[in-house]
């Protein structure tokens, strides 16, 4: 049977919907009472069952726009160093993206680091220093060469259809941990190569498509939720406001059977007005302390933006968001690889790092899933003389917390980093793998559209069992 929200009462056999159209209470009855109820059980009345026992209650997703190079960052190649200057050995795949010349050495020096001995190059020293708590998966590889196909699929699992997000899959799947606040948030998204689909529901009911704060290139220090706290504005005239306009929605409700963007706004109305009580407290970063604000690099310019979404996505989780997306743009040097990479790898590897320091010294990364990547890799041969271009067929993705092995490394690229080669992972079985740890079977995990059941891994996806604890 597909897994589905519950939709009927079955003490009463009436859908909620039902009971609203028939009901003679106010919509502002219905809501004191509701919100009377939730603050009685707290948040489990939210909370949906998983399949299993789940390793991990909820996900950071730091997202690095545009495909920072493996084997510039943490699959180090000696071989391409060797060779450097020489022509790759073996074919180069019959479709690319843009043609490219001979080999090309990374700029940067590996080290070795930690107890496990993991090999990082010098563009990430800080993350470097917490590799025995990173599980890495060197043998990621996808399907599409482009930005807009490979982002696609790598938030919806298809890079040629309309789909439901991951993020969203989560929030069905699972609900949220917190009613005051949304189960899936996304931090200064992208609004290119797929846009919202990225972040969106697709036919999911739309209450699961994310909440938004800031976007991509805009400054962190003032970024919000829109129209989260209206000025002038008391909480007393704004129910009766939201009663006003939740009564005009029942009236509506007697004209449609089956109504998910009626039933998405009436949540999402009664979501706001709950938000105001918890969200702009969570949002406050200047409750933290200076130490704090200098471990998450928010203390430097450089640092500073990427510092606070980092900072702000661990109070998000915190509080109980399920699915929390961080972005970082734009790593697609073509040229300049040197330069552009340095930059923005200085301006993640601090934060990153103190997210992870942070997480595990209050005992969280134990149930917070981390996880970094991006839409592809790039290749080892050069575009003009330093640059590389898109790459699909091998990149490196890392965990952390939430149920996967410390100080571990699964799969491998070839001697060169252009094709995955030992233990693969595909995209559908990072997302199989993903909803494992939340305790989801991504096989049952379904959704009724379109006269079929549909999933996030669609007929696709093996969950990666060697990389748990």
């Amino acid at each position: 049977m597909p897994y589905q929200a519950a939709s009927f009462d079955s003490a009463a056999g009436f859908s909620r919907r039902s009971l609203l159209k028939k009901s003679a209470l106010g919509f502002g009855a219905i809501a004191l009472a509701d919100i009377l109820a939730r603050e009685g059980e707290g948040s489990e009345r939210s909370l949906k069952s998983p399949h299993f026992a789940p390793r991990a209650k909820r996900v950071i997703f730091l997202f690095m726009h545009g495909g920072p190079s493996a084997i510039d960052t943490f699959d180090y190649k000696p071989l391409l160093e060797r060779d450097n200057g020489k022509p790759l050995p073996f074919e180069k795949p019959r479709i690319q993206f843009a043609q490219t010349g001979n080999l090309l050495r990374s700029p940067w020096k590996f080290r070795q680091y930690g107890q496990s001995g993991a090999w990082v190059s010098d563009l990430f020293p800080e993350v470097g220093r917490c590799v025995d708590d990173l599980c890495f998966i060197k043998s990621m590889h996808g399907s599409n060469e482009a930005h807009g196909g490979a982002l696609l699929k790598i938030h919806t699992g298809s890079d040629t259809f309309v789909r439901p997000s991951k993020g969203a899959w989560v929030s069905y799947g699972l609900g949220t941990e917190n009613t005051n606040l949304p189960a899936f948030v996304t931090i200064n998204p992208t609004l290119g190569h797929g846009g919202v689909q990225n972040f969106g529901s697709g036919f999911l009911p739309p209450e699961h498509q994310a909440t938004c704060i800031g976007s991509s290139g805009a400054a962190m220090k003032n970024a919000t939720i829109a129209n989260l706290t209206p000025p002038n504005a008391k909480r007393y005239d704004q129910r009766k406001q939201l009663d006003f306009v939740q009564k005009l929605n029942h009236h509506q409700l007697n004209r449609y059977e089956h109504s998910p963007e009626l039933d998405a706004r009436i949540e999402s109305l009664e979501l706001a007005f709950r938000m105001q009580m918890e969200a702009p407290d969570v949002l406050d970063l200047n409750q933290e302390t200076s130490a704090t604000h200098q471990l998450y690099g928010i203390d430097q310019p450089h640092t500073e933006n990427f510092g606070r979404e980092c900072l702000l996505a661990r109070r998000l989780s915190e509080a109980g968001v399920r699915f929390v997306q961080v972005s970082h743009a734009y790593w697609d040097q073509h040229s300049e690889l040197k330069e552009k990479h340095s930059e923005l790898a200085a301006q993640v590897d601090r934060p990153i790092a103190g997210l992870l320091k942070d997480l595990k010294q209050r005992g969280l990364l134990d149930e917070t899933l981390v996880i970094w990547g991006a839409e592809f890799g790039r290749t080892p041969t050069a575009q003009g003389n330093n640059g590389r271009d898109h790459n699909p067929h091998a990149f490196t993705y890392w965990f952390a917390g939430g149920g996967v092995k410390p100080g571990f490394s699964y799969g491998n690229s070839d001697d060169y980093g252009f094709y995955a080669v030992d233990q693969k992972v595909h995209v559908h079985d990072y997302h199989a793998t993903l909803l494992h740890l939340l305790g989801l079977d991504h096989e049952k995990l379904t959704f009724h559209y379109g006269g079929r059941d549909f999933r996030l891994t669609d007929i696709h996806g093996r969950v990666i069992h060697d990389i748990m604890t």
